[in-house]
Formats: structure tokens, sequence, C-alpha cells
């Protein structure tokens, strides 16, 4: 078992881990990034093919390397990953591949991070994990559902040759569900069911999208903010039931004949899913866009709320000095959710790193 020593660990090679290393390293600050994927990139890489960023590349760049693509286009998964692996090299990052966090716990004076073979002790810690931890939602009673039905999260879903021939459920009606079914619909029948999330009224790509996106991403940065009564409000609708359609519209779905179904999915009956009207719908396949449990059961630390989320403000957590995550949705506000968001709070703990460090070292001095 190996021992090593780093001022700050950051868990997470993602858009939030990558952007605050280069923030804490451009400062001369010691920094190292840990992740548990083969390459930077890989959890876009591992997403559906047709997977494509909602926000134009002009917005989607991470601090000091623009994303090298057409302002208005929006890049795929697989430009976002080889951008991400791209980033880490210009900037010489130092990240180590393979590496996945078992267990995080305080310790005299910071905390230790258990890995296999080896234990890494640091003063401060960021948690880049993402939004959900690692643990897929599916309900318990996906297990009943007739043997012969195919069931992907969306996690596992790439491609429609994926599914049986026949009709699909698709469950969970955010971007992630409108995008699939919508996908799925163009060669079998699909129900879409799940509440309505909303959606951004301006179609992607379109001349009024080019005016309307700067407005867009004001109010989603500084409108729809935590410091607002209106952001605080919206804060559990994205973090609980996910944003707003934005690719897809009601009229694409409507157009491609799916059948919308706001009632939700409540149990089986019969090997059948069941809604929350009772019908129960015979079907050849399911795909669960549920989005991801709150398993950060990997860290042993009295920090977490009732509903398994981080008590922290602006990935600050107050109870727990020098640790902090990053990378969450609402982490400051709506656009959080946006690369540039993403990037923007990670800037913000990276400061915040930079200051305690300061204060150590004139605590030192004194």
């Amino acid at each position: 078992m190996s021992h090593e020593h780093v001022e700050t660990l950051i868990i997470g090679a993602g858009q939030a881990g990558l952007a605050t290393a280069h923030e804490l390293q451009r400062h001369g600050r010691e920094v190292l990034v840990v992740d548990a994927q083969e390459r930077v990139g890989d959890g876009w890489r591992r997403q559906w093919d047709t997977l494509r960023l909602y926000s134009p590349a002009r917005y989607d760049g991470l601090p000091g390397m623009p994303f090298p693509a057409p302002p208005w286009s929006f890049p795929g998964k697989d430009e976002v990953a080889d951008y991400f692996e791209s980033y880490a090299r210009h900037f010489a990052l130092p990240v180590d591949l393979g590496q996945r966090v078992e267990r995080l716990a305080a310790t005299d004076g910071g905390y230790v991070a258990q890995l296999p073979g080896r234990t890494i002790s640091a003063t401060n810690v960021v948690v880049a994990t993402g939004t959900f931890g690692r643990t897929p939602f599916v309900p318990d009673f996906a297990d009943r559902l007739d043997p012969m039905t195919t069931q992907l999260h969306s996690s596992e879903y790439r491609r429609p040759s994926q599914l049986r021939d026949g009709p699909t459920l698709v469950v969970g009606a955010s971007h992630s569900g409108a995008d699939v079914a919508y996908e799925l619909a163009e060669s079998r029948q699909v129900v879409l069911c799940g509440r309505d999330p909303g959606q951004i009224p301006v179609r992607l790509g379109t001349p009024m999208f080019r005016v309307s996106f700067p407005v867009i991403v004001f109010i989603f940065r500084h409108v729809l903010s935590r410091r607002t009564p209106m952001g605080r409000k919206e804060m559990d609708e994205f973090r609980f039931h996910g944003g707003p359609a934005l690719r897809v519209k009601r009229a694409d779905l409507l157009a491609r004949g799916v059948e919308r179904v706001h009632d939700r999915v409540v149990g089986v009956r019969d090997g059948r899913p069941v809604l929350a009207d009772g019908r129960a719908l015979d079907v050849a396949n399911v795909v669960w866009c549920t989005g991801f449990e709150q398993s950060f059961d990997w860290i042993d630390l009295p920090v977490f709320d009732e509903r398994g989320w981080p008590e922290e403000v602006r990935g600050v957590v107050q109870r727990a000095p020098g640790l902090f995550f990053c990378g969450l949705a609402f982490q400051s506000a709506a656009a959080s959710m946006l690369i540039a968001g993403a990037a923007r709070d990670a800037a913000y703990v990276a400061r915040q790193i930079l200051q305690r460090q300061r204060q150590h070292q004139e605590v030192r001095a004194a």
C-alpha cells in the first residue's frame, strides 16, 4: 500500500474537475486529479451515439481553451470527450486514470482517500464526480417486468438496435427522455411517460436561437440562481425532476407519433408496466430515463441531507472545512448544467481553496 500527500485532491476528471485543476495549477498550487475511467472524457464517450450538446460551441469551452468547433455548432458527445482529453494534455494537468476512490474520510488536518493499493491524504478535497454520484436509478419494481422485456437505463442506451422490435416505453420526459423517445419513434411505436418539465421556446440552431441564447444564459446565471427566490424555488425542480426539454419539442414528438402520457409508471401487473391511471402497457422494451440515485456512500463524512445531497453552498461545505463539491446541478444557478456554468462554479471553488491556503500560510507565518 503506497501513501502520498497532495495539497488538493480532485476526484473526477470531467469538466468540473478539469476546470478546478486548471484554476489551481495556474496559481501555482499543488493538485492531483484521480478518475476511475481509462481515458479522460470516457463519461461522454459512453453516452448514446447521437447525443449532441444543447449549447453551441462558443459557450462550451473550459478556461484558457476555446472549444475547437464552429461557434454556433452543437458538438457531439465524442467531440466533447476528445476536447476534454486535449484540454488535460494541453495544460499538462496531473490526472491519474483507472483510479477509483473507495472511501473518503477525515483525518488530522485534512482528508484521506483510499484507492486500491494506494492511500492519498490531502488538505483539500474536491468531489467532482457529477451531480448524482455513480448509481443509475431504476424503480424497485423493474425486476418484476416480464423477463422477455428488454430494459435499459439511459446510461446504457446507445442506439435503437440494442432493443427488440416492438412497442417501447420511455420513462422520464426531461431532455434526455425526449431525445431518446424521438429517436426510437423513427422505427417503432413509442410511449413517453412522465411529468412535463416544460421546454425552451426557441428551436436550437435557428436565427432566433442565436439572438435569444445570450438572454437565456443570463437568466440561467443570474435570475434562476440560488441567490434569488425564483431560483431557490426552481432548484428542486432541476435537481429532482430534470431540466426543460431543449432540442426535441412537444410538437416534434407529436409529429413522429410518440404517445405522450403524463402519468407515472407506478408498478407492474402480469409482467407489464402499469401507469398511475391503472393502464398496463404491452411493450417489448423499457428505457429508464430516470436519472441517478444520490450515492455518495463512499464518503464517510456527515455532510449529506436526508435526500442524500451534500449540504453545500456553491460547492463549499461549511461543516467540513477543506471539503468541496463541484459539478452539481444548480450548484450556483441553472447555468450549472452547462459546461460554461460548471467552469464558472469550478472557478469559485478554486478561489475558496486559494483563500484557505493563504489563510493557512498567514497563520504559519504568524
